[in-house]
């Protein structure tokens, strides 16, 4: 059995759980934060980032998107990957678009976006400038017809359906406008055509029960 370690409101722990649930993969879910000095954690994941999953046999694997291919090698079927290997190396090119390209540089805004933190004019206009740029390279190489990488759900629809809303939404908050759409992404479709899939809704559900309980936790230490 694997165990899937993270927490609900990681995109990136949602986007590995979400491929596990399409692949029929039994699994079981343990609460881990980032950051753990747990030698355990760090036996399993050295920069105690999440996701990783631990296996039956003691060992464990790290970094979302090495997982998401071990699981892909270790149950094909149902294929999140096409079978020809220079199209299947197209989905993997999306996904790394997606993580490196568009997620992790307006990562840097999430302190001001979500968290009450701030980011200098000057850390914003580089992002701005960054993500301008990356934000039509990627459109170049994604197809949304309908899914990402062409006419079949992949591995990278679920990286897509995972961190595209959050690019949106925190360009959107601290730069003031949606940078996606700006580049004529229209991750709203996608985002919607994802989320009407069952696996999909039950990710989401949990994600949404997680953030009414931080936020019930938060309110209830601003009380105490």
């Amino acid at each position: 059995m694997i165990t899937l370690c993270g927490f609900a409101l990681s995109n990136y722990y949602n986007k590995v759980k979400l491929v596990l649930l399409e692949k029929g993969i039994p699994f079981t879910e343990e609460r881990v934060m980032t950051g753990s000095k747990d030698e355990a954690v760090l036996g399993a994941s050295p920069l105690a980032k999440v996701p990783f999953i631990r296996l039956a046999d003691g060992s464990a694997l790290c970094e979302s998107e090495v997982i998401v291919q071990y699981l892909e090698d270790l149950h094909p079927t149902p294929a999140l990957m096409p079978a020809d290997a220079l199209a299947r190396a197209k989905v993997r090119e999306l996904t790394t678009y997606i993580e490196l390209h568009l997620e992790l540089v307006a990562r840097e805004l999430y302190g001001q976006a979500f968290f009450g933190g701030t980011v200098s004019e000057a850390n914003q206009a580089r992002v701005r400038k960054q993500l301008e740029k990356n934000v039509v390279a990627f459109r170049r190489l994604a197809k949304f017809a309908p899914y990402v990488a062409g006419d079949s759900f992949t591995t990278a629809d679920a990286a897509a359906w995972v961190s595209l809303p959050l690019v949106a939404l925190a360009s959107k908050l601290v730069l003031g406008v949606d940078l996606l759409a700006e580049g004529g992404v229209d991750w709203k479709a996608h985002a919607k055509l994802i989320g009407e899939r069952p696996h999909a809704q039950a990710v989401a559900a949990d994600r949404k029960r997680a953030q009414e309980e931080q936020l019930a936790a938060v309110k209830a230490r601003a009380e105490g």
